[in-house]
């Protein structure tokens, strides 16, 4: 009997037994272990990649920030597809490109394949990240339930991140950079059976139309402004491909927002920001991310190179970080199921900030990891808090049929401001390589964090309504 086989009429989501139910998140889930797993092996291992790339920090932004960028601008697509074909389908697809791209990334014989397969590897998280969340709201119907499970479904991209460093610098000391990436061929063949044998489609709306127009403008948008800020400070800020770039970023991104407000199927339908909810949480997540990725992309440089840490040990140094999130975002979770999103919110962005202003006081030329490494548990521990809660508030905003297109907005959000700080704080920061660039590039994350805390005090106030009026 297949996994959601039910007697009678009963809805499928309804009646799997809790071992089949599992299966299910599990399968779900391990899309996002993939990602996450991409995210933070990749920090570790950029002091080896450098030697394939040219160009120094800026080149090894663009391996980092070439998945980003790609994943970020194509994640509403992603969303709108999976609405449209069924969530199932595009989860698959994503998964497997996703898979194929890791092998590609192993292989790679220079620096611009190595960009361009993480290019793809981008677009194929972007088709399985909104389609997984989807999945999973539309397997839970009880909001309490659903709000557990999205913990559970965080949960696994944070026991990802715990794992992805200290795999990773097991991986790369004994094999080098390259079987870092091809870590995720096993995890994507057991997601993929998984997924094909425990989980169901979703219904699928065919009518709906694509918006080429605002996919492309929107990605003309992401590149020119991350490109502008990253090529800044080799070039120079007054250089013309610099203003060029933050010319056509500006205009592509008027074009979209006008394109997005008279298409009768927006990419990113810009009604859904009348709740006031959403548009708190999707900037909230935007500035999280701006904080959390770029200090992380500065730490992974400044271990290995002022500090003088092995692989090994970098991977071993971002334990404090992420050691406890998994925990903590199931916690989360919990919290946000009883008493609403805005409790462990708060909370979670009061500890985040407190983590970051006491990295930038703690950094000195004589500093060593043993007066660094708490910092980083407050920063790690604050994150953790913040997601679950911060993703359940945003698709408590939308009926179900729409999950898919909003989470695909507040992780094309949260992307964006991953990429944009890597961009930033790596030329604030110096590539690590600057004291006084890593206390002023982690004090910029703890101030940005501050507009985040007081989205969440003032407009998160209630658990949010679902509402299904959005165009």
């Amino acid at each position: 009997m297949p996994l959601d086989a039910c007697p009678g009429r009963a809805a499928p989501a309804r009646c799997a037994t809790p071992a089949r139910r599992a299966a299910r998140l599990a399968a779900l889930s391990l899309g996002v272990v993939v990602v996450q797993i991409d995210v933070t092996v990749v920090n570790v291992a950029l002091d080896q990649i450098q030697g394939l790339m040219q160009g120094g920090v800026a080149a090894l932004q663009w391996v980092v920030n070439g998945y980003t960028l790609a994943f970020a601008s194509l994640l509403l697509t992603g969303g709108a597809l999976g609405d449209r074909f069924g969530a199932r389908r595009l989860y698959l697809t994503g998964f497997a490109l996703f898979t194929l791209a890791s092998l590609a990334c192993g292989l790679a014989p220079t620096g611009t394949v190595l960009i361009a397969a993480r290019v793809a590897q981008g677009l194929g998280g972007a088709l399985l990240m909104p389609c997984s969340l989807a999945l999973v709201a539309h397997a839970y119907h009880d909001p309490g339930e659903r709000m557990r499970a999205i913990g559970i479904w965080a949960g696994a991209g944070g026991m990802a991140m715990v794992a992805g460093p200290v795999v990773g610098g097991v991986l790369v000391a004994l094999f080098g950079w390259r079987s870092i990436f091809l870590i995720n061929l096993p995890i994507g063949a057991v997601g993929l059976w998984l997924t094909l044998r425990f989980t169901t489609e979703t219904e699928g709306r065919h009518k709906r139309a694509l918006d080429l127009p605002g996919q492309v403008l929107a990605i003309v948008a992401l590149v020119a402004l991350t490109g502008s800020i990253i090529e800044g400070e080799p070039l120079g800020w007054s250089h013309p491909l610099v203003l060029g770039g933050v010319a056509l970023f500006l205009l592509s991104g008027i074009g979209f927002l006008l394109v997005e407000s008279r298409s009768a199927a927006p990419m990113m339908p810009l009604g859904l920001f009348r709740h006031p909810v959403f548009s708190a949480v999707s900037l909230i997540g935007f500035l999280l991310n701006a904080g959390y990725y770029g200090s992380t992309f500065l730490l992974s440089l400044y271990f290995q190179g002022p500090l003088g840490l092995s692989p090994l040990l970098t991977g071993l140094a971002f334990v404090p970080m992420t050691g406890l999130i998994a925990v903590i975002n199931v916690f989360a979770g919990r919290v946000a199921a009883r008493h609403g999103a805005r409790l462990p919110m708060v909370s979670g962005l009061c500890v985040a900030v407190a983590g970051f202003a006491a990295l930038a006081l703690a950094l000195t030329p004589a500093t060593d990891y043993g007066g660094l490494w708490w910092t980083l548990l407050l920063i790690g521990c604050g994150t953790a808090l913040t997601v679950p809660p911060m993703t359940a508030a945003l698709l408590a905003t939308v009926d179900r049929a729409r999950s898919g297109i909003a989470s695909g907005v507040l992780n094309s959000l949260r992307q964006t401001g991953g990429a944009i700080g890597v961009a930033v704080l790596g030329a604030i920061g110096g590539g690590g390589m600057s004291v006084d660039g890593m206390r002023l590039a982690m004090a910029l994350s703890g101030g940005v964090l501050v507009f985040a805390l007081l989205a969440a005090v003032i407009w998160v106030r209630k658990p949010a309504v679902t509402s299904s009026d959005h165009r």
